[in-house]
């Protein structure tokens, strides 16, 4: 009677032991894991001195030699998407790793394999000049063909030719890091261009021989793949564009109530219908940085806004160190858009007038109609006088630039708002609140703005819709004269952001109204919240 005890006792004995040698293995990859990742750093920065480029995905004992030809690359798998079918993408596994059928049935009661890891696999650096032959960019020279392509991809046939640090798309360069890791992108894709032709001529100006004058954003980024397909064909190399250009309708509903008020009048052309439908032609922009430049706008030496770029970055690229010979950086920001109404061609004619809006982002107003803040109304304003001026044969631009909470970030305006309306949310201590908290009170810099007016060919500005004396400066300090300036008008400013509106005025904002003293800017006050007691 006792062998079926016996025998349920030695198998739970040995499944113990097997869980514990499981667990002892995943304990002694983790381990080889670390140090073959360290150890191959070595061998990647040696074998590229050696002019021998790998693949990260490619486990080091497949990897075959270089071909004779330097047009031959050697063969190597990437991580590609799981093919439609496979049993994995039936299930959310698939997607993050572990979870349950799509049925809603248990898939496993067992944990999820892990993700293979990368660590094992060569990790090519070209943090050291030895270690790469990057193409030639003469920054500055009008001809596209002597200056050069930016080249930022690390794609196995590119990395050695890099000239450029950071990546493509900005803060969405990480999701393409996400795409590559699940294995839900193909990191041998080669984008295919056909039909993707800018919407727009724009261009060539004298601006984009200068050095000085654009040094923020790649003056040939809308016409890369074409312009160096030559290059991208015969080497290999992988190019893409930093600016993109289109067409579209827009609408927005304070438009409609324009035309519908009698301020706006639809022509058929730029304003299509009653219901206030918008012809625009859009230009969206990646940054691209020439450093000595950005440097040299900012009154400062390269070697020192190259380290707080790195430092501050938390060390990710660490070629904004080693790489002095790299002049180019590719931003983790975000870009910006430009909407034209009227021919674009426009926007470089002298002889027309052009009405400007130079916005930075406010999700909160600009999207959800938050009124603590003048941002969307302005931007309307600014969309509304830019159709009448291309209406009237001239052109309109407004150029919507990624800065949201004067680039100190969402989080960080909301937790200003916090202290306003906990406080007592007066205007004289508009300024004092964000400084606080985020030790500045703006972060836009508005140095490098004036770049895509240049690129535009824009070489005055009749009106523009502004108050902000940065913005005003750092165009006429960049040659380009105002005209005129408009405050936004009276009617459009919501009660709650009197404190914001007065309180910039007072800080040097144009107005064509009345300045108030710091005794009057003390009475003015936001609305209070219902659960703090004043």
């Amino acid at each position: 009677m006792s062998q079926p005890q016996d025998t349920a006792a030695l198998l739970q004995e040995i499944l113990a032991s097997v869980r514990s040698l499981k667990l002892d293995q995943v304990q002694l990859t983790d381990t080889v894991e670390a140090i073959n990742g360290r150890v191959n750093i070595l061998a990647g920065v040696k074998q590229s001195r050696d002019g021998i480029v790998h693949d990260a995905t490619v486990p080091s004992p497949k990897i075959p030699p270089m071909a004779a030809s330097p047009n031959l690359q050697p063969m190597a798998s990437s991580p590609r998407m799981i093919p439609k079918g496979h049993h994995s993408r039936e299930s959310v596994t698939s997607i993050d790793g572990h979870g349950r059928q799509a049925n809603g049935t248990s898939q496993s009661t067992s944990p999820p394999p892990r993700q293979s890891s990368n660590a094992h696999s060569k990790i090519v650096i070209t943090t050291h000049r030895e270690q790469a032959d990057p193409l030639p960019n003469h920054w500055g020279n009008g001809d596209a063909t002597k200056r050069g392509p930016v080249v930022v991809s690390r794609s196995p046939s590119t990395i050695r030719r890099r000239n450029a640090i950071g990546a493509h798309g900005g803060s969405y360069s990480i999701y393409y890091a996400l795409a590559v890791a699940s294995q839900q992108l193909n990191t041998d894709h080669k984008p295919d261009y056909t039909n993707t032709e800018p919407a727009a001529n724009i261009g060539p100006f004298p601006a984009w021989g200068d050095a000085k004058k654009i040094v923020a954003m790649d003056p040939f980024g809308h016409l890369a793949p074409w312009l160096y397909k030559d290059i991208i064909r015969d080497e290999n190399v992988e190019i893409r564009p930093t600016i993109a250009v289109t067409r579209a309708h827009m609408k927005v509903p304070e438009l409609e109530e324009a035309v519908r008020k009698g301020r706006l009048i639809p022509d058929g052309k730029i304003c299509i219908n009653p219901q206030g439908k918008l012809n625009v032609t859009k230009f969206a922009v990646e940054p691209v940085w020439y450093l000595p430049g950005v440097a040299d706008r900012f009154g400062i030496d390269e070697g020192t806004l190259r380290r707080a770029l790195f430092e501050c970055t938390g060390g990710s690229y660490p070629e904004l160190v080693t790489r002095s010979d790299i002049k180019l950086f590719l931003p983790p920001i975000g870009g910006l858009t430009v909407y034209c109404f009227g021919d674009p061609a426009k926007m470089a004619d002298a002889s027309v007038k052009l009405a400007l809006r130079v916005h930075d982002e406010c999700n909160g107003s600009d999207v959800f109609g938050s009124d603590i803040c003048t941002c969307r109304p302005y931007l309307i304003f600014g969309i509304e006088e830019a159709v009448k001026e291309a209406q009237r044969g001239g052109s309109g631009v407004v150029i919507y630039f990624r800065k949201e909470g004067r680039a100190l970030g969402e989080v960080t305006k909301y937790l200003v708002y916090n202290a306003r309306k906990r406080g007592s949310d007066k205007a004289s201590e508009y300024f004092k609140r964000t400084e606080n908290i985020a030790g500045v009170k703006d972060m836009r810099f508005q140095a490098l703005m004036p770049d895509v007016l240049h690129w535009l060919g824009i070489t005055k500005i009749d009106r523009m819709m502004s108050m902000s004396d940065m913005k005003h400066d750092a165009i006429v300090q960049q040659g380009i004269p105002i005209l005129e300036r408009v405050p936004i008008p009276e009617e459009m400013i919501p009660e709650d952001s009197r404190v914001e509106i007065d309180a910039k005025i007072h800080a040097g904002y144009f107005t064509t109204g009345k300045v108030m003293t710091y005794e009057e800017l003390d009475q003015v006050h936001g609305r209070a919240w219902d659960d703090v007691d004043h």
